[in-house]
């Protein structure tokens, strides 16, 4: 910002003489030309070094040296991977925890795969118990060229669920030379009239197999079934309970891979979700499998659409989740899914048109939903993990709160970093001023006075953190607000433009950013009601280095949370107001989780966006919460945040899942 932008009000064209209106928006028209030259001439100097690069790299892969170096290079990719993998640990600490954590998971898997199904006692109760709703699912799996023990493990675990009411619809398109795979499945549905088997002319792959077993489908609920990897005995079962229970019509599970020619038990990776999230979903396909849903879902609409092959599931799993009335998770591996030496579960290079065809089905899901001119990028976890850019509508005025109180080196950071720091113009700073009494404050406050975008407010009463930001409030004129502490300070640029973005929709409530302490250790990466010696609320992936992709990546897109802290957090102001602000009867803390929880009452999500990044010197102001007085409020706030939202916590928070400890806040497996 210059010192003239400083100083000076912005003038509306409106409120000039219609000629220098005109001169206004001329000007304005050749600027905008100017810089579209500009860019234009830098994407064709761009595009033009790409195609000589491209030609260098086709003469030098075409060349014998380079096929002799074949070993070499494979080796120092190798050595490559290795340490990416290590850094994205951050630190000897990071990898400690990570080797303390796969211990845990080893421990845990002891409560999983065959360990975890039914004894033949509780299996016989399965079978008979009775469900208050008859249903009969219809199980799709398109089979090409099925290896003999895959194709066997995957029927008989089908066969041997225990709620027997169930259709499985075989398509298969293998070529001659596999003919085993017909003869083994017309054994089967031999013995089994549940069991259609149809040999199919010729095989359309994944999609047009699939829409073929569904031809046959004659069930209510119909079921998504890979033909080389094997469902828990009682997947059924479980996902009856929850169709019954919570009339769901869109159910999925938790699930693990596990080594091809190995069984079941030998577990590689094991994946909990969160419930359903659809900034997650749009991020990346984590529902997957095992994915159940009611048949009139459907109606009017294809099952796989062939464009999108590679990623059919998830243009799928978008489609049929934007219709339905309850999508349920089941918080239990039930999904085995195989990996083996083709399969996406190895290496989505594999299939490296599964990247584009993600893409493309989040860009069509999008699209059907209202939005437009986004941006979908592949982040650095994952290929297929995306990072979505929306598009700012408006330029719309943000209001900043910042509570204050001494601590002019503190406050002057982080007003220091929003004004070099920021991309974003249309804002306005309002310090609430609370009792400081020292000197330097009063005379940076003295020196802010040149900025007509800053203004100091003064309020008399005793230190509340909800109170104080409610009168801040009350002095702002923006359409959003943003809630931010004293002790931080501005890293991305475009850190108001990332809040912004997801702010601006109708059904987002509070965004949040990723904060850092000053070690560049993750402070706030969004908070889990329930985590914590308190019980209250914790905050996720605590102090885990800010090059650590997260668990299953999650560190690396923006996603639905419980709740986000109020040391960064973005609102609609009407929103704000709506729900009458922050609840000033917890004036210390929980204020912020406590808001949030209200926002979800309401209907609304609260996203984190890890690419709004700032430092946040944690109570620098206030001191900490850990001793004397200021412990025993806390404590008493506690008791009282844990009264008021006793359900919430007994049912648990939605975007963690149950078989992560709550006393660790690194995803760590209970065991």
């Amino acid at each position: 910002m210059s010192k003239e932008q400083e100083n000076t009000t912005e003038i509306i064209p409106e409120e000039l003489p219609e000629p220098e209106q005109l001169a206004y928006y001329r000007d304005a028209y050749f600027r905008e030309r100017k810089k579209a030259a500009q860019l234009a001439g830098r994407l064709s100097d761009a595009n033009a070094q790409v195609e000589d690069l491209s030609e260098k790299l086709a003469r030098i892969k075409g060349s014998g040296i380079w096929k002799l170096a074949k070993p070499a290079r494979s080796l120092y990719h190798l050595i490559k991977r290795t340490k990416e993998r290590v850094g994205n640990y951050g630190s000897p600490k990071g990898i400690a925890r990570k080797v303390r954590n796969k211990m845990i998971e080893r421990q845990a898997r002891a409560q999983h795969g065959t360990a975890g199904f039914p004894s033949p006692e509780e299996a016989e109760r399965q079978r008979k118990t009775k469900f208050s709703r008859e249903i009969r699912f219809s199980i799709l799996v398109p089979l090409y060229n099925t290896p003999k023990k895959f194709l066997t493990e995957m029927l008989d675990s089908v066969v041997n669920q225990t709620y027997e009411n169930w259709q499985l619809c075989l398509a298969d398109g293998s070529d001659g030379e596999h003919g085993f795979v017909e003869e083994i499945c017309r054994e089967y549905a031999a013995k089994d009239g549940r069991i259609c088997y149809r040999k199919l002319e010729k095989n359309e792959g994944i999609s047009g197999n699939t829409n073929e077993c569904l031809k046959m489908a004659e069930g209510d609920f119909i079921g998504l079934f890979d033909h080389d990897d094997v469902l828990h005995p009682s997947a059924l079962y479980e996902y009856m309970k929850k169709i019954c229970e919570e009339d769901a019509d869109y159910i999925y599970c938790d699930e693990t891979t596990f080594k091809g020619n190995k069984t079941i038990d030998d577990m590689l990776t094991l994946h909990f979700k969160p419930d359903f999230a659809i900034d997650n979903l749009r991020a990346n396909n984590y529902i997957c499998h095992f994915s159940v849903f009611d048949k009139k879902l459907l109606d009017g609409m294809e099952l796989f659409r062939s464009r999108f092959d590679g990623s059919q599931d998830h243009d799928m799993i978008l489609r049929l989740t934007s219709r339905a009335k309850h999508v349920a998770h089941v918080p239990k591996l039930l999904y085995y899914w195989r990996s083996h030496k083709a399969s996406v579960a190895a290496d989505i290079n594999a299939k490296s048109y599964a990247i584009e065809a993600a893409r493309g089905a989040v860009a069509d899901h999008l699209t059907v939903n209202g939005f437009e001119n986004f941006e979908i990028v592949s982040t650095k976890a994952f290929e297929t993990i995306f990072r979505v850019k929306y598009e700012i509508q408006g330029n719309p005025k943000i209001s900043i709160v910042i509570p204050n109180k001494d601590h002019a080196e503190d406050l002057s950071r982080c007003v220091e970093s929003i004004l070099k720091q920021s991309t974003y113009d249309n804002y306005e700073i309002i310090i609430v001023e609370n009792n400081s009494v020292t000197p330097e404050i009063e005379e940076y406050y003295k020196s802010l006075e040149k900025y007509a975008n800053i203004r100091i407010v003064r309020y008399e009463g005793e230190f509340n953190y909800a109170k104080i930001n409610n009168f801040g409030v009350s002095f702002a004129a923006g359409e959003y607000l943003v809630l931010l502490n004293n002790d931080t300070q501005v890293i991305s640029i475009n850190w108001m433009e990332e809040l912004l973005m997801f702010a601006q929709r109708k059904d987002v409530g509070a965004v949040g950013a990723k904060l850092y302490y000053a070690d560049k250790t993750i402070q706030h990466a969004g908070i889990v009601i329930g985590l914590g010696a308190h019980r209250t609320a914790g905050h996720t992936h605590y102090r885990v280095a800010q090059t650590n992709l997260g668990y299953m990546g999650r560190l690396c897109y923006a996603q639905d949370v419980t709740a986000v802290t109020g040391a960064c957090l973005m609102v609609r102001r009407s929103v704000y107001e709506e729900l009458g602000g922050l609840d000033e009867s917890f004036a210390i803390a929980l204020n912020d989780v406590d808001f949030c929880l209200r926002l979800r009452e309401k209907g609304l999500l609260n996203v984190w966006n890890p690419y709004c990044e700032l430092y946040h010197f944690e109570s620098i102001s206030r001191g900490l919460d850990d001793a004397g007085e200021k412990a025993r409020r806390y404590d008493e706030e506690s008791a009282r945040f844990r009264e008021k939202w006793k359900e919430a916590l007994t049912k648990g928070d939605p975007y963690y899942n149950p078989n992560f400890s709550l006393d660790r806040s690194d995803y760590a497996l209970k065991v």
